[in-house]
């Protein structure tokens, strides 16, 4: 198993530099589709925002509750279509404000945000023209049962290979799928409409009796109205109407000058840290600073893939999971240089300092991956942003600090060079690599 970690190590690290560097290819089923992409927060790149007004039908002021439901399912749409980390919040006792990073397509966006989500099953009647997609239905006809009926669980995009259309598949629960299954039975051959807030989605012919619940909404969508419909009917009906009172371009409040200084001053800390460790551990301290740059490269991989929207807190969290990762490495370098000075041979020494060192290690790092945990499965979009950086930093450095730094020690400490006292920062009388050893002196060691 060894001998297969060097190849792990070195296939990784190929396959995260192919991700850091390709460009976004489109990707079947996905629109817009990419493999990997770089994705930067409101405060970086901007987006679009907008502020809603919910009201109920008396007028009255709405329910704390009804509005924590309708930020609830706003969050969850705006997720759903790909946009990443909006932001959503509630503003007094009836406005929402919604910031959405990245986001471009202002008609796609206000469709989502604004439609009620109100799904209607409607029959009609025979010897009546049905009516057109998007066209409004006759308020005064019956609904034959509502979208609540709908399972969540059972909605999915597809396909008709016959008409070459897109479609919604939904399942119904089982009252929906009852009434649905005696109304198709008795009715073959006559049309009804499923109604989104009002606007007739598809008014499909009943061609034979649909007895299992199974439906399909088919129509010309395009592939964001499609997603858009998946969404709305995925998360429910907003239990209020909104009222848009404004929507517009957020310009990044950063901007490009404050991510450039931000790298900058990275760079700058970086390097402070790079020249600590040559200067400090010497030998070790290279193959620490390799392991960091393997560390960056792995992670910005990672970000790319997932994808990670970075805003300021995300940074903060990969400049505090860097610091975690020199730590480990600290942590291990002082625990072999003390096996030194106890007598041990290099490669002992090497090798007792990761293992006796791993248990602070594992602690520290579990330590900050809780609470990590916790604030990401607790806290708002923006800190769940800094909590999700810090958790991939934070397991990616455990496998840097411990498996690709000591895989290249172990190479480096078997070269006739590499056994020097000035490569590891201690003076001739401390290393005892060659040194003989008494039994004495390793039993003392081993104390």
């Amino acid at each position: 198993m060894r001998r297969l970690i060097p190849f792990l190590i070195v296939a990784v690290g190929l396959l995260a530099l192919a991700v850091d560097v390709l460009p976004e290819f489109p990707r079947p089923g996905a629109d817009p589709p990419a493999f990997a992409e770089t994705r930067l927060g409101l405060d970086l790149q901007g987006g679009l925002g907008g502020e809603y007004q919910a009201f109920t039908a008396d007028g009255s002021t709405p329910a704390k509750g009804d509005m924590e439901t309708i930020r609830t399912i706003i969050e969850n749409r705006v997720n759903a279509s790909g946009v990443a980390e909006p932001v959503v919040q509630t503003l007094g006792s009836d406005r929402i404000v919604v910031d959405l990073p990245g986001a471009t397509d202002q008609q796609e966006i206000r469709r989502l945000i604004g439609s009620t989500g109100r799904l209607d099953f409607v029959p009609i009647p025979t010897g009546t023209t049905p009516p057109g997609q998007d066209q409004p239905i006759d308020p005064t006809l019956p609904a034959l049962f509502a979208g609540s009926e709908i399972d969540p669980g059972g909605v999915s995009p597809g396909f008709d290979q016959q008409t070459g259309q897109r479609t919604v598949n939904f399942k119904l629960k089982s009252d929906g799928a009852k009434a649905f299954a005696d109304y198709s039975r008795a009715n073959v051959g006559q049309y009804f409409a499923i109604v989104l807030d009002g606007t007739v989605v598809s008014a499909p012919v009943i061609r034979e009796p649909i007895l299992d619940g199974n439906g399909q909404i088919s129509g010309d969508f395009t592939t964001a109205e499609q997603r858009t419909l998946v969404t709305t009917l995925k998360y429910g009906a907003l239990p209020l109407a909104l009222r848009e009172l404004t929507f517009k371009s957020i310009n990044a409040t950063l901007g490009a000058e404050f991510l450039a200084a931000s790298i900058l001053a990275g760079l700058i800390g970086i390097g402070l840290v790079f020249l600590f460790m040559l200067l400090h551990y010497r030998l070790p301290g290279v193959v620490a600073c390799f392991a960091l740059v393997y560390y960056a490269v792995v992670v910005y991989a990672v970000f790319r893939f997932v994808p990670v929207t970075l805003t300021l807190a995300g940074v903060a969290g990969f400049v505090l999971s860097v610091g975690m990762a020199v730590d480990a490495n600290i942590l291990i370098f002082e625990r072999t240089k003390e096996e030194l000075r106890a007598g041990k041979t290099i490669t002992t020494a090497i090798e007792a300092g990761f293992n006796r060192a791993w248990n602070s290690i594992l602690d520290s790092n579990v330590s900050s991956l809780i609470t990590a945990g916790i604030l990401y499965y607790f806290g708002s979009s923006t800190i769940r942003g800094f909590a999700l950086v810090l958790i991939i930093g934070v397991l990616v450095s455990m496998f840097t600090a411990i498996t690709v730094s000591r895989s290249i020690l172990r190479w480096v400490v078997r070269r006739p060079w590499a056994r020097r006292a000035g490569l590891y920062g201690m003076r001739e009388e401390e290393f005892t690599a060659t040194a003989p050893r008494s039994r004495a002196r390793e039993a003392g060691a081993r104390v």
